[in-house]
């Protein structure tokens, strides 16, 4: 392949031979089944500890669930989507402007997940930005299409605000403060990805994202509600997730596992792609602040229980978490008290 991206018109009959996984990887489409019990968990409802019982079950049987009435404006995820689809209808030259490689760039698109380092590439495009503080970041973001500052800052706004709401019911699910995990995490950054699947010639011999877990803390995931895409793993079995109109898919991420001792899990997830149309997801990552000191929750290991993982500062974890292959092994499991 001679482009940089794939969203970049060029139709092909087959993939192209760097997509292709050898056999044992391949995502064997056939044996998936659908998720039937998402837990879905109904912000909007008045019993606090209803929600925060729900999410505490979803986080240590899952580590993932779906949220509705999040409070996050019907109208602000409509924006997203749309300035999010035109910017990857835009022309690949004004798209390439904004391409790197290197995982420091707080603004870039790039394709598949590492490329100097991978072997096998995924068959993904993606934007990435920071997202706070926005008025730090927000100058370098694209300016088309030219909604696309706006529609994205007032996002990433309601977005995080709700991430944060619901760090305290998770707090709370683990018997801490409300605002322990708050204070943990210091002041967190927010990343967003902005994913685009385009169509692919031959989807089972590839992915759009290989099986992996999240490095950061939370994950708030828009889905494409036209096109599935989403499948994670439970009991060593994959399962597909039906996007669900106006909820947001939330993920527990590495450092939620850390914290809570391995109580709740990380979730493993990958996205898979199709013939017939792009998709489009939108994900959300809160991140601790680099500075922050993240080991079990002291409450929880008082009773006399092992802290399973030894302290790491983010900024430590997030370098290792980059160094290596998206599908290696649980990057936190080199962060195990031996």
């Amino acid at each position: 392949m001679d482009t940089k991206v794939i969203s970049s018109g060029v139709q092909y009959s087959n993939l192209p031979e760097s997509y292709i996984r050898p056999e044992s990887e391949r995502p064997r489409l056939g044996e998936v089944s659908e998720f039937e019990d998402v837990p879905i968990v109904d912000l909007g409802c008045e019993n606090r500890a209803q929600i925060v019982r729900e999410i505490g079950e979803a986080c240590r049987s899952f580590g993932f669930f779906q949220v509705m009435n999040h409070g996050v404006g019907v109208e602000a995820v409509r924006e997203m989507t749309e300035v999010a689809h035109g910017f990857f209808k835009l022309p690949v030259e004004e798209k390439l402007k904004l391409y790197s490689e290197d995982p420091s760039k707080t603004t870039r698109l790039s394709t598949s997940f590492n490329v100097k380092k991978e072997t096998v590439h995924n068959w993904r495009d993606y934007l990435r930005l920071h997202c706070y503080p926005l008025d730090k970041y927000v100058p370098e973001w694209p300016s088309s299409p030219p909604s696309f500052k706006e529609s994205v800052k007032k996002y990433c706004e309601e977005v995080r605000e709700l991430g944060l709401r619901i760090e305290e019911y998770i707090g709370e699910s683990l018997g801490l403060e409300k605002d322990y995990i708050k204070n943990v995490l210091g002041e967190q950054g927010q990343h967003m990805a902005v994913n685009y699947y385009p169509p692919c010639p031959q989807p089972e011999l590839t992915y759009g994202l290989p099986g992996h877990t999240d490095p950061n803390a939370l994950t708030i995931l828009l889905q494409d509600l036209h096109v599935a895409g989403l499948q994670v793993l439970k009991d060593g079995k994959w399962l597909a997730v039906k996007p669900h109109p106006n909820a947001f898919v939330i993920n527990i991420g590495d450092q939620l596992q850390a914290l809570s001792n391995g109580l709740y899990k990380s979730v493993w997830h990958r996205a898979v792609v199709n013939v017939d149309k792009p998709r489009l997801s939108v994900a959300s990552f809160l991140c601790p602040n680099d500075e922050a000191l993240i080991s079990p929750a002291k409450p929880l290991t008082e009773d006399g229980s092992e802290a399973v993982y030894r302290g790491y500062t983010y900024a430590e974890y997030y370098k290792k978490f980059w160094s290596r292959n998206l599908d290696q092994e649980h990057c936190l499991e080199l962060f195990k008290n031996k």
